[in-house]
């Protein structure tokens, strides 16, 4: 095999990789877990429904600029060392969202390997505010 044929070949399983990973970080594979649009969450959560919960996690400081009504704001960071604060939302669904939609997906990949039923909500609280959720500031 050539020098440049090995070098094409390294090229193309480089970018075959970073596609993977990056569908893989947008929750488009793996994902063992639903997502819904900002406009379902808005629907799901005006149900009022005592099995829905809902989970920021974003940063102290975005939170704080502004978030859903009755959200839990636990930071991707110390999700998994927060777990017990969401013991008793084992076997409920809670829908989780971020800034844009991508620590959601980490988070809920987290919440889901400890057996809880996360739904992501696509678009994070950047779509929810374009669907004209209730943002409070």
């Amino acid at each position: 095999m050539t020098r440049k044929k090995l070098m094409t070949l390294l090229y193309l399983f480089a970018m075959a990789g970073l596609l993977a990973w990056f569908a893989y970080a947008k929750g488009w594979i793996l994902a063992n877990f639903p997502s819904v649009t900002p406009e379902r969450a808005i629907t799901l959560l005006a149900q009022n429904d005592n099995n829905i919960s809902l989970l920021d996690v974003r940063s102290p400081k975005e939170f704080q600029s502004g978030h859903l009504t009755g959200a839990t704001l636990i930071p991707l960071g110390k999700l998994e060392e927060s777990l017990d604060k969401l013991a008793p939302l084992k076997g409920k669904t809670i829908l989780v969202y971020c800034r844009s939609g991508m620590r959601s997906i980490a988070a809920s990949r987290i919440l889901q390997k400890h057996g809880f039923h996360p739904v992501n909500i696509k678009g994070g609280i950047i779509g929810l505010s374009a669907a004209k959720a209730e943002i409070v500031r």
